[in-house]
């Protein structure tokens, strides 16, 4: 009969503990390497990032914008039998049309409304500070303070911003090459982009390309399909605050729906900032039976954006809890900003299909059974086995 001794490591160890010896290190030159390496490039990572935020942005905001183009373009190449090339000049043209559109019939007005807001702000903070809601909210966290060094600020502020000329054209034309280094990135993504995953994923290992196909179709499906949903969010708020605000009276009513719907891109947080900003400035300038209608309404689209946009977009396209959600934002906007809060979700949504896809390997490979059909998914919902 064989019998099975312990490993020739564990008796050597136990043979010099016997001997009242101390047993030799487990740690060999292999690992104390890979893990200075490990550091070494964790360190360079983060020194790339910081030192590229302004190009990996550009990057992510044109990829972002050619996963949602492509799904027009895809469209037209399945159901009106378009070729590709023309296919993307098409969804291309029409977008650019759309902006330019929107740009002439939207931005004139919203850019004079928005100079009598910096105009008249003064004065609106200085009625706000008349109010009983400003009282409540100083006796609590003290804000007039705080306030009144803003409004002396404030002169200063707009004259050193208005007053150099060169500076003002610098950004300006800073603005214009971000543009259209986002524009000429989106383009070529959807051009070439295609092509690279392909030639990637021929690259791997084949009994492997089928599982990397599946998460990089899975994270663009997901993507896609959040940021068209998000487009629609932004659009409905935009269009419904702009009409209340011109209903109820309040004088800058455009450019407040405006920031009203891009508040939309950092979920939940983003519209209840606003909308208690737009609140305050309603009531500072209409009077309180303006803010009371405000608040009302905020509440009102909150509800509806809560309770039926956002899980339309985020529990049918992406799949993401709120409670996740909300959290990607809060770590994701700390990391870059807004921009960071902006991409938290799609970001979140690509983390969530690798791990899925990790661990569905994982469990396959220790021959576990697949999730219970009465399990709940991370939305609450109960979902069918995997297949």
């Amino acid at each position: 009969m064989r019998r099975n001794f312990p490993p020739r490591g564990i008796q050597r160890t136990v043979s010099h503990l016997r001997a009242g010896e101390a047993p030799p290190s487990q740690v060999s030159l292999k690992t104390l390497f890979t893990v200075i390496g490990a550091v070494i490039g964790a360190w360079a990572l983060v020194a790339f990032v910081e030192r590229t935020m302004v190009a990996l942005t550009l990057t992510v905001s044109a990829l972002m914008i050619a996963v949602a183009l492509n799904h027009g373009v895809v469209f037209l190449v399945a159901r009106a039998r378009v070729p590709r090339p023309w296919a993307v000049a098409a969804v291309v043209l029409g977008a650019l049309a759309l902006i330019v559109g929107v740009g002439f019939t939207v931005i004139p007005p919203a850019v004079g409304q928005g100079k009598s807001l910096v105009v008249r702000l003064p004065e609106i903070l200085g009625a706000a500070r008349a109010t009983r809601a400003f009282h409540f909210l100083d006796d609590r966290v003290h804000i007039a303070q705080r306030l009144l060094t803003f409004e002396q600020q404030l002169p200063r502020m707009l004259e050193e911003t208005a007053a150099p000329i060169l500076s003002v054209l610098g950004g300006v034309l800073s603005g214009v090459v971000a543009v259209v280094t986002v524009a000429v990135l989106a383009v070529f993504m959807l051009i070439f982009g295609g092509n690279v995953v392909n030639a990637l994923v021929r690259e791997t290992l084949p009994e492997r390309r089928s599982r990397y196909r599946t998460v990089i179709d899975k994270t663009y499906a997901s993507i896609g399909g959040y940021l068209l949903g998000l487009g629609l969010i932004c659009f409905t708020n935009a269009t419904l605050t702009t009409i209340f605000l011109a209903i109820v009276g309040v004088p800058f009513f455009l450019p407040l729906g405006i920031v009203s719907g891009l508040s939309s891109l950092v979920p939940y947080a983003g519209p209840a900032v606003v909308g208690t900003s737009v609140t305050i400035i309603a009531m500072a300038t209409g009077g309180v039976g303006t803010g009371i209608a405000c608040l009302i309404y905020f509440v009102a689209y909150g509800q509806l954006e809560g309770q039926v946009l956002a899980p339309l977009v985020f529990r049918r396209t992406v799949h993401v809890n709120p409670l996740i959600v909300v959290l990607s934002v809060v770590f994701f906007g700390e990391l870059a900003g807004i921009i960071g809060a902006v991409m938290a979700v799609p970001a979140a949504a690509a983390l969530q299909i690798l791990l899925r896809e990790v661990l569905r390997e994982r469990r396959e490979r220790l021959h576990l059974p697949a999730t219970p059909l009465n399990s709940p998914d991370q939305t609450g919902t109960f979902q069918k086995p995997e297949s």
